[in-house]
Order: structure tokens, then C-alpha cells, then sequence
């Protein structure tokens, strides 16, 4: 029987597993650098038009044909500013990152992808290109996986341990990521807190959700400045931190080096940073450690679970 996605309003109700972290861990927390820029649709990479998503237009009417070479400067700006200032937090904190990969962008960065592979961030495919993987054909995106997965190798030395479209997936992608392999897990669901299992054509396929909510992708709407993003995420994990005390939790930070790389932003950044390293009991983590510990603590328990 082909893989079929379903809606499930259940999940694990209202008694969700002990992720059991690492020393007692109330809760495992993952920032995620997403790579984009490079990767997005323009005019020289066939699509006619510039995207200006998540940068200071964001939200505007794009130039309908033809380069905006204002959004083509806001988007070169993450990739030649904001990524080394996120980089920087990190490394003098000695914290890891997840990368969200787009292929095609690490490709025309090679010093930034060297900085990727030398600080040991682990790697989750973002796919080939930004692009929309719910208007590809089937056969139009197994290649885009499969280039994505071969660009990634070739540029930074190793293959992806995870997989998140840049846009929602489309009803084959989680299939067809399966029928690739190798990868340990996907991150394309937003209805949970803590990794779960689906059956995909007879195999386990392990879940990292992922968050649109602790994302700096706030800045393009309610969130004017440095003190409310810090305030609004500080607040989602002192929840989580305090329910963690009875059941651990997970917690997942976006970031796009466009938008938290400017300096004003970046500040929240680094605030938020810094409170969490005050707190004991938190697990700041690759997302290829959060997903390989859950998988060891909570096996897939076999067919079934969702056919």
C-alpha cells in the first residue's frame, strides 16, 4: 500500500513518553541556522523574478518580472554578514547548530560551508532550491532530492542526517525522502513537541517537529525589536522549562541569517543565548543528537502506526 499522509488530532494525548534526555535534561532545546540565500528564485536561476521573503520587503508586492536588486542585496547580506555574526555567537559559546541546508546556496559559499564542516554543525537537507516541493512533479522532486543530497556531500564532506522542506511538503515528500535513504529523520510537521513515529511504505520514519512559532521569521510581523523576540521566545521556554520538571520537553529555535544576522536583531540573539545557559537541566542540541537519542530510547515499535 502506498504511503498516504494523514491528519492524526490525537498524537500522544495527554500522556506523552519521557524523552529521557541526556543527564536528566528537563529540556533538550535545537537552533537551526536556516542556509538559504543562494538558493532562492531569481531572475539567474531561471525563475524570472526576485524573491524578497524574509528580508526588510518582505511582505511587499515583489517586482513582478526583472531583478529587485535591493531584495538580491538583503538576501547577499546573510550570506556574507549575518552568517558570520550567528557563527560567531555560537562559537564563542561553544553551542552547536543545526544547519537547514539548501544545496545550491552552501555551493556558491565555499568559505561559510568550510566554517560549517570545521565547527562540526551537523547538516539537515533543505532541500536543492528554495522552491515550492508541493508544485514538483514526483519524478521532478525524487531529482531534487537526490541532487540535494549529492551537492551536500560534495560540498561539505558529508550527507545529510535530516530532511525539511523549505516550503510545506508535498503529500510525496516524506515517501520519497524514505524510497532515498538515509536519512535518520524529517522535520516536516508542526503539530507536536517531542519526536514520534509514522510508518512510510513498511519503514520507521522518525519525526523532529519543527517550530514556525520560536522563529525569527517573528520580525516580519508582530515583532517590532530585539526585546520583544528575546521576551516572546525567553517565554516559551520557561513554559516548557517548568513543564519539563514532570515530562521532559523539546524546543525548537529558527533562524535566518537575513533577518536575526542584522545587529538590532542579532542582540535578542545573543540575550536569549546567555539566559539559557544560566538554567541547569537544559540540553542545547544538534537535532541529529536529539533524534538519535530518542530513537534509542524509544524504538520503533514496528508496522502499523499509521496505516
Amino acid at each position: 500500500m502506498t504511503y498516504e499522509v494523514k491528519r492524526d488530532y490525537i498524537g500522544y494525548g495527554g500522556n506523552p513518553p519521557d524523552p529521557k534526555w541526556p543527564g536528566g535534561a528537563r529540556l533538550a532545546v535545537n537552533f537551526v541556522i536556516n542556509y538559504e540565500e543562494g538558493s532562492e528564485p531569481s531572475v539567474q536561476d531561471g525563475e524570472g523574478y526576485t524573491e524578497n521573503g524574509h528580508t526588510e520587503s518582505h511582505g511587499t508586492t515583489p517586482i513582478p518580472k526583472g531583478r529587485d536588486l535591493a531584495a538580491e542585496g538583503m538576501f547577499e547580506y546573510g550570506s556574507r554578514v549575518g552568517f558570520w555574526r550567528l557563527h560567531r555567537l555560537f562559537q564563542e559559546r561553544g553551542l552547536p547548530v543545526t544547519i537547514f541546508a539548501c544545496a545550491l546556496a552552501l555551493e556558491r559559499n565555499p568559505e561559510a560551508a568550510a566554517a560549517i564542516r570545521d565547527a562540526g554543525y551537523d547538516i539537515c537537507c533543505h532541500g536543492w532550491r528554495w522552491v515550492k516541493h508541493y508544485e514538483l512533479t514526483e519524478a521532478e522532486e525524487r531529482e531534487h532530492i537526490a541532487r540535494a543530497v549529492t551537492s551536500l556531500e560534495r560540498t561539505l564532506g558529508q550527507k545529510p542526517d535530516g530532511w525539511y522542506c523549505r516550503y510545506g511538503p508535498s503529500v510525496n515528500t516524506r515517501r520519497l525522502v524514505t524510497e532515498h535513504g538515509g536519512f535518520l529523520y524529517d522535520s516536516d510537521y508542526y503539530g507536536e513537541e517531542l519526536p514520534f513515529w509514522v510508518t512510510v511504505e513498511g519503514q520507521g520514519r522518525l519525526v523532529v517537529p519543527y517550530s514556525l512559532t520560536n522563529n525569527d521569521g517573528k520580525y516580519n510581523g508582530v515583532t517590532g525589536n530585539a526585546d520583544q523576540w528575546f521576551a516572546f521566545v525567553r517565554d516559551a521556554f520557561d513554559m516548557l522549562y517548568a513543564e519539563g520538571a514532570r515530562r521532559p520537553k523539546m524546543m525548537s529555535v529558527g533562524l535566518h541569517m537575513r533577518l536575526i544576522g542584522h545587529p538590532a536583531r542579532a542582540a535578542g540573539l545573543q540575550r536569549l543565548l546567555d539566559y539559557m545557559m544560566q538554567r541547569r537541566d537544559v540540553w542545547i542540541a544538534k537535532r541529529v543528537d536529539i533524534a538519535r537519542h530518542f530513537a534509542a530510547t524509544h524504538p520503533y515499535p514496528g508496522k502499523g502506526l499509521n496505516e
